[in-house]
């Protein structure tokens, strides 16, 4: 089979062009230029789409021993995740680029030109397993990546390979040093990879300037301080709330709500950022076609969280999902995403949030 392997520079995406090799397949191997700046260098654990990173991925593919290219996609990147993620806490959801890169870039963007020049299917460094069109959860559940490969279609997922899912991360670095890949201790990316040094707030305040509001006490309604742009801030945030007076309980406070058009955000004590019923928009049936009208299953609300068992009533364009444990400090805009066991149903957007308990 002809593929085209997906190699940032890291560890993962190297290793597993190079099981695709041993796997027979003719590879090609391609990194994609996402930064319209690139810097020079890392800083540290975080950011990506550096020159150092090219340069790791050409000399990844030498070893390998097969063609690399570069393919430029930072236009595309910069309108469907970049833009995608400002315009999204501007609307005061929180937004996971990871899902959206996958979504957008690597499995439309370049799944889309590498099936046009001929090839078969896109491998990548994923943590997940994947066989007969059936995604599945990594065999290290630490580095699990499922979740953010829960957009993907039934077709996305017949056109791509992820070599690395019955792997740990220990045996995959381990497997780079024997391979002779310089990669092999380089430190994985972390955050927000467009934002290399961290600081999202900065990087969202750039794009849409100072915005200042209140801090609103969930349980007086009174006005406990002041902020620059509601857009700063993530449901379930305890830190950087900066609150002018502490609270009558003298427990600390969380973000629970943010209201962009009075540019509002709503703060109060953690047992009210329990949540029992997410609403979803927008599902995708990775595996396959839609359920029956319910179903019982395990729903996963953010990247590394934990799935716990829920109902869900399913619609044409919506999900209704009940929890049977509560969830503390989900934020809309990310994605609910369900499995049976190991195995990954869907996913939908989260739209709303909120509900009394419900047990099993």
């Amino acid at each position: 089979m002809r593929v085209l392997a997906a190699v940032s520079g890291g560890v993962d995406s190297a290793v597993a062009a190079a099981r695709a090799v041993d796997a027979g397949h003719d590879v090609t191997a391609v990194h994609l230029a996402l930064a319209r700046d690139p810097a020079s260098s890392r800083t540290g654990a975080r950011g990506c789409c550096t020159l150092e990173d090219a340069r790791d991925a050409r000399r990844a593919a030498d070893v390998i021993g097969v063609p690399f290219y570069v393919w430029d996609l930072a236009e595309r990147f910069s309108a469907d995740v970049v833009d995608d993620f400002v315009a999204e806490y501007a609307a005061g959801r929180t937004p996971n680029p990871c899902l959206r890169c996958n979504e957008k870039i690597k499995f439309a963007a370049v799944l889309d030109r590498a099936l046009a020049l001929g090839f078969d299917a896109v491998v990548t460094g994923h943590h997940a397993r994947l066989a007969g069109g059936v995604l599945r959860r990594s065999v290290d559940a630490g580095k699990d990546q499922s979740y953010v490969l829960a957009v993907l279609t039934r077709d996305q997922l017949a056109h791509a390979l992820f070599p690395l899912g019955d792997s740990t991360k220990a045996r995959v670095r381990a497997e780079a040093t024997a391979r002779g890949l310089a990669v092999a201790d380089k430190p994985d990316s972390h955050d927000v990879c467009f934002v290399a040094d961290g600081d999202t707030r900065g990087f969202l305040r750039r794009r849409l300037g100072d915005r200042p509001g209140p801090l609103v006490d969930a349980l007086t309604g009174e006005e406990v301080g002041r902020h620059g742009g509601a857009y700063g801030f993530t449901v379930g945030q305890r830190r950087g709330l900066r609150l002018e007076r502490p609270a009558a309980d003298g427990r600390p406070r969380y973000v629970l709500d943010i209201e962009p058009v009075g540019n509002r955000v709503t703060v109060g004590p953690a047992e009210l950022l329990d949540v029992a019923e997410v609403t979803g928009d927008r599902p995708v049936w990775t595996s396959g076609s839609a359920p029956g009208a319910a179903l019982d299953c395990l729903a996963q609300l953010r990247a590394h969280g934990t799935a716990v068992p829920a109902s869900v009533t399913v619609s044409a364009d919506r999900l209704e999902v009940r929890l049977h444990e509560r969830v503390r400090g989900v934020a809309t805009g990310q994605a609910v995403v369900l499995y049976d066991g190991d195995t990954v149903l869907g996913s939908a957007t989260v739209s709303r949030v909120g509900g009394p308990l419900t047990r099993a």
